[in-house]
């Protein structure tokens, strides 16, 4: 069965159109509710944690599902704002049945989501989302009054969740004499990311920590570097730091300016892992994944596979592989024997530590790696055109992949929720990707 609501990373979309809409939000919880109780222990007690980034609409939409799972007889413990993985971590340190967040990660305020976390603190399967979907095309009920759900607000989320984040930096070390920018993209981790640095030792300059419901990754936080390289500078600082708006991904600036993706970062996690003897067993990566990061971990006698694009894939195939450290060019870097999910805050600390250890910067750390230009193309293409079958576009991106074979990759994959042919092409000779790049483009039937 395929799913109808849930995509890649929950249920995201516009609010005020269907299905981010407060009659949804509801069915939504109380069908979820009615799952976690048929699945419970026979007199176990239903407890969900529910946390948000800082979107206006996150009060709207957390009061819908509080009721929903009210209904269903399932007790609610709100957090307010918190950042994602803080409510996979809470979730498993309390016990809960189930951890939801409310919140569209990088995308602009208007926006928003629901993502689920397992009583493990992992995303949910596919088979838990389709039957959530099962049950949300039954008539809603309600249980009788003496069943009802309660709610509780949980008043310490932030400060168990930023000992948590301390707890996974090496207790040898600390981050004194080192002077940090770290823009929070006025999001969830506003009143922790800070906290967390600060307590570590380092001298924290905080930017994108006022939000106000409406300027949540506004030209600040992973997606828009360009605030923290300036601050970087400004400041004179050692490093910077950037998370989005739920603070699951990271980017990173040295102090020259230069930003380090998330396949960088990934890379300098994985060598510092194997100079000091740790087995690792190999490193999982995207479909997007740099090819001379691929060709790097090779080179340091790891092996090196590659996820469906998103984190939820790139944590299935770890788990299924036996792995624990794997990630994205975006910047979800996963390290599962320091957490469950990927985190941004964590896996800073993770980066630091490396640098530490190793007594080097990030563009030393790299030197061995030499990132191949890659070039991405946008095609908006008819409604009805079949990419796959069409006999042309598939010769020429044959001929293409032969021509760069050893040299180089194309990746092409077409978008889940728009009429658009996603063409990547990557090269040691930017202007060869660009050209082969265009070629494929060329032959994509546009939309009027």
């Amino acid at each position: 069965m395929k799913k109808q609501y849930f995509g890649t990373d929950g249920i995201r979309g516009e609010v005020g159109q269907f299905p981010i809409v407060p009659e949804f939000m509801t069915r939504l919880g109380y069908a979820a509710g009615k799952v976690l109780t048929r699945d419970a222990k026979p007199g176990e007690r239903c407890k969900i944690l529910i946390g948000k980034d800082t979107r206006v609409s996150g009060y709207l939409l957390e009061a819908a599902l509080e009721a929903g799972f009210a209904a269903a007889g399932v007790d609610v413990m709100l957090c307010g704002p918190i950042p994602t993985p803080g409510v996979a971590y809470l979730t498993k340190a309390l016990r809960l049945s189930a951890g939801i967040v409310i919140s569209a990660s990088h995308n602009p305020y208007q926006d928003n989501g629901i993502k689920f976390f397992s009583a493990n603190g992992d995303k949910l399967s596919d088979e838990f989302e389709l039957a959530i979907e099962l049950e949300l095309e039954k008539p809603m009920g309600c249980v009788s009054s003496k069943e009802l759900g309660k709610a509780f607000r949980l008043d310490d989320a932030a400060g168990r969740y930023i000992e948590f984040c301390k707890s996974t930096f090496p207790g040898d070390l600390n981050l004194r004499g080192l002077k940090l920018v770290v823009d929070c993209a006025n999001g969830a981790a506003y009143h922790t990311a800070p906290h967390v640095f600060h307590e570590l030792g380092a001298e924290v300059i905080s930017i994108g920590v006022t939000p106000d419901g409406r300027n949540i990754n506004d030209g600040c936080g992973a997606t828009a570097p360009a605030a923290l390289i300036a601050k970087v500078k400004e400041e004179k600082a050692d490093l910077g730091i950037a998370l989005d708006g739920d603070a699951d991904r990271l980017q990173m600036v040295d102090s020259t300016g230069r930003l380090f993706n998330g396949d960088e970062l990934l890379y300098v996690l994985i060598k510092d892992r194997l100079d000091r003897g740790e087995n690792l067993g190999g490193a999982v990566g995207t479909l997007m994944t740099n090819l001379a990061i691929e060709n790097a971990i090779k080179a340091l006698g790891l092996d090196f596979v590659r996820a469906n694009v998103g984190d939820r894939y790139v944590l299935e195939l770890l788990k299924q592989k036996g792995w624990i450290i794997g990630g994205e060019g975006s910047g979800h870097l996963l390290c599962l024997d320091r957490h469950s999910t990927g985190d941004g805050t964590i896996a800073a600390l993770q980066v630091l530590a490396a640098m530490s250890q190793n007594k080097k910067g990030l563009a030393q750390l790299l030197l061995d790696v030499k990132i191949f230009p890659q070039v991405l193309l946008n095609v908006r293409f008819k409604s009805a055109y079949d990419w796959k079958s069409d006999e042309v576009l598939q010769n020429q991106i044959s001929q293409t992949e032969a021509e760069l074979k050893g040299i180089g990759r194309v990746l092409i994959r077409a978008s889940g929720t728009e009429p658009v042919l996603r063409i990547m092409v990557e090269s040691q000779d930017h202007d060869l990707a660009m050209k082969a790049a265009k070629k494929i483009a060329d032959l994509v039937p546009l939309a009027a």
